[in-house]
């Protein structure tokens, strides 16, 4: 009977122990970024139509917000409210990785959306040293956007 006792209270010892490594492992995730824009619409079509990524349903349905789905559990807010278009400075930028490069840069072209090199040659793309391509460009409310070509492998 002791014997039993004492292996029980051992086994909780571990378990207790394992959830509290288990619970120290866990990391904080990313949730969502929002971005305060001037005009709704032009926003969400960028985002759709140029970017490229998709809308999921948000909550308030105020006509104010539009949400993105940028990653597992990530989403892109965008919300309406912003008085004026401001600059931003490049080293603020959201990251998209993409499959295609060329493809982004022929709707880049076919929108008249002008994007830079992280040097800020016009039209040009960077060459990372490991080899991953960028190019830089805004959005209408000034937000820098980089697309790079270091998308994941299948």
């Amino acid at each position: 009977m002791k014997k039993t006792f004492n292996c029980c209270i051992a086994l909780l010892l571990m378990l207790f122990a394992a959830t509290n490594l288990a619970a120290q492992a866990q990391k904080p995730v990313l949730n969502h970024i929002a971005i305060y824009v001037k005009d709704l619409q032009k926003s969400t079509d960028f985002y759709h139509d140029v970017v490229q990524i998709d809308t999921i349903p948000e909550p308030f349905h105020d006509g104010k917000h539009t949400w993105f789905e940028i990653g597992p559990n990530s989403h892109l807010h965008v919300i309406k409210g912003a008085s004026e278009v401001t600059t931003h400075d490049k080293n603020s930028h959201l990251c998209f990785s993409v499959p295609s490069m060329e493809d982004v840069i022929k709707r880049l072209v076919k929108n008249n959306i002008v994007y830079y090199s992280w040097a800020g040659e016009k039209n040009s793309v960077t060459l990372r040293v490991d080899g991953i391509k960028q190019i830089y460009f805004t959005d209408p409310d000034g937000y820098w956007v980089e697309i790079n070509s270091d998308y994941p492998k299948k």
